[in-house]
């Protein structure tokens, strides 16, 4: 029996789109043998829980009871096994409460799709899903991730990378670069957040001052973005590693705003039921895009996955521009929302199959990983040393 542990929840403006996201996938995991799910929230403190009460959406409607109806626990390392501590230790009973064999982070934005969960897992020498520390963190910040793509010919839309602190200390000069680039109306955006959080249109210079001071409350790094004239925003889903993946079919989003807000894509969702989250957004399956633009976005999104050492199961946000027929990649999406599940249906790979999936990449990726070399037999400690002109044994 391998036991994987879904980590959701923690400290981020997501926090409640995780845990639609995990409750979806850990429903979906029942249907497999040989797999017992160990639910693993992180609540809004950063204190980590389990237990059965965590499998259903309708307990999160209470966080004060579901914690005490939890377990609270520590997660270490016990020679061989990662195993779960309750916490505090009981000085009587049994503290161990389950064990680790492989961990699935479905975590979105801020500590979690951004490294710092992935650092963690690489710490406790356990395999995880999804991707590596620098790619996890790469593509989290939007502003780092657009210059990797650029090098590696990627088509993105032109932007502007500044720091709040530019902004605080020099907001004229900053003003006077953007407006000297682009041309109104622009998109602002936080660097490193996800789900739209944060985004704006900005037509004017008092509305581009809004929407940085907006941004501020999300973010210490704020991007600005031509806008794409008449956008037309297509998503497809790629699964996989560097070995080997696979791409989803397309989809058009449907939104009656200029971009896919926050609340276009989370806000009519919240049951268990796979119709909430990102699932609940309306769109069409598969997008109306001709045979030529269908090839260029899986040509291109599986360019952009292998460029930033992506693994897992990713959603990639295009757009096209509406006047050139340019199409351009809007940013990747490491842990998506929902995962992506209804991009995989209609591509054939149920949503078991995909959680199925995402635990062998992990476990093929720990494979990986455990050929390298990263410490050798040779104790540099062991003979004399000199320290500071003097010596010791």
């Amino acid at each position: 029996m391998i036991h994987v542990g879904v980590v959701f929840g923690s400290r981020t403006v997501e926090h409640e789109i995780s845990v639609i996201t995990a409750v979806q996938a850990m429903h979906a995991m029942t249907s497999l043998t040989g797999y017992k799910v160990v639910p693993l929230y992180i609540d809004k403190n950063g204190d980590w829980f389990t237990g059965d009460n965590l499998l259903e959406i309708s307990n999160y409607k209470d966080l004060d009871q579901l914690r005490k109806d939890a377990t609270a626990i520590h997660i270490v390392r016990q020679g061989k096994e990662v195993v779960l501590l309750q916490n505090p230790i009981p000085t009587f009973g049994k503290a161990v409460v389950s064990r680790l064999d492989v961990v699935l982070p479905i975590l979105h934005g801020t500590h979690g799709e951004d490294g710092t969960i992935q650092g963690f897992f690489e710490t406790l020498q356990v395999p995880y899903g999804g991707c590596s520390v620098f790619s996890a963190a790469l593509t989290m910040d939007k502003i780092a991730c657009k210059h990797v793509l650029e090098a590696h010919g990627i088509p993105v839309v032109e932007g502007l990378g500044f720091s709040a602190e530019d902004w605080l200390h020099e907001p004229e000069d900053v003003l006077a670069k953007i407006e000297k680039r682009f041309t109104f109306p622009l998109i602002v955006k936080p660097s490193d957040t996800g789900s739209s959080v944060g985004v704006s249109v900005a037509k004017d210079r008092l509305s581009l001052e809004e929407s940085i001071e907006n941004c501020r409350s999300f973010t210490n790094r704020i991007l600005v973005e031509r806008m794409v004239q008449d956008m037309r925003e297509i998503n497809i889903s790629v699964l996989g590693d560097a070995e080997d993946l696979q791409v989803s079919v397309i989809e058009e989003p449907i939104s009656g705003d200029e971009f896919l807000s926050y609340e276009d894509k989370y806000v009519s969702g919240g049951s268990k039921s796979k119709s909430s989250g990102m699932a609940s957004t309306k769109r069409i399956i598969p997008a109306q895009v001709s045979d030529d633009m269908r090839r260029q976005v899986e040509q291109v999104a599986a360019a952009a996955f292998r460029a930033v050492d992506a693994s897992g199961v990713c959603r990639l946000d295009f757009m096209i521009d509406g006047v050139s027929g340019d199409l351009f990649l809007n940013e990747l999406n490491t842990i998506p929302g929902s995962l992506s599940f209804y991009l995989w249906e209609p591509s054939g790979v149920t949503f078991d199959q995909l959680m199925k999936t995402l635990v062998d990449l992990a476990l093929r990726k720990d494979r990986r990983k455990n050929r390298i070399s990263y410490s050798n037999s040779l104790n540099l400690l062991a003979g004399d040393l000199k320290i500071g002109g003097g010596k010791t044994k």
